[in-house]
């Protein structure tokens, strides 16, 4: 039987897993989730209601990072995975997931967080994007001169931040960062992994991802 990914179009935690699983050419069967009716088989295997969710033969990953490089073990036919830049990646993925997205959920849903303006939230993101801003100025991508496994874990955060007030963002002091995320949002490895899917059903025909 094929893996079985439970997803929603949406949540960049399921873009980046989709994302890999496509460049690894694994197929699946994708399950479009909304996430105000969770289906229960997918809680029946991850208590914790969230996305994505790999059903394997032997196995039940529920973590997006896991799912990437359980993806890219089976097949990396681009070579994300850099055992030369590991350290490097970890910890820029780590502050992405940590304090970055602690950021972005203020600045984005900042009216449910009313201490602070908007603005002040979205300063505190910005610290990241300046991070991201001066890699990019000594490589194309974050880490080397090709995309590596930070560029598509990083990736679709930042499109979240960009895209809650783009106009914003596209004069913002970040040239290299606007580059990079062009790149990506106009890529077909982008574009194909966003295709609109209708909720799953139980009994619903199997849809195949990629």
């Amino acid at each position: 039987m094929l893996p079985v990914l439970y997803s929603f179009r949406r949540c960049p935690y399921a873009m980046r897993a989709r994302m890999t699983l496509r460049c690894a050419s694994i197929t699946v069967e994708l399950r479009e989730v909304f996430l105000a009716a969770k289906p229960q088989e997918m809680l029946n295997l991850s208590s914790k209601g969230t996305v994505p969710v790999l059903n394997l033969a032997d196995q039940v990953i529920d973590e997006s990072i896991d799912v990437m490089h359980w993806a890219l073990q089976q097949s990396d036919p681009e070579s994300w995975l850099r055992e030369d830049l590991k350290c490097q990646t970890n910890a820029l993925v780590e502050e992405n997931d940590g304090s970055f997205k602690s950021h972005l959920d203020h600045y984005k849903y900042w009216d449910r967080y009313p201490a602070e303006s908007q603005s002040h939230y979205r300063q505190q993101a910005e610290a990241f994007l300046s991070k991201l801003e001066s890699l990019l100025e000594a490589n194309q991508f974050l880490l080397a001169d090709q995309p590596t496994f930070a560029d598509i874990a990083i990736f679709p955060f930042i499109r979240q931040f960009a895209f809650v007030d783009k106009a914003w963002f596209d004069q913002a002091p970040y040239k290299h960062l606007q580059r990079w995320l062009a790149h990506f949002l106009e890529s077909p490895l982008f574009l194909l992994s966003m295709n609109k899917q209708p909720a799953w059903q139980a009994g619903d025909k199997p849809k195949l991802f990629p």
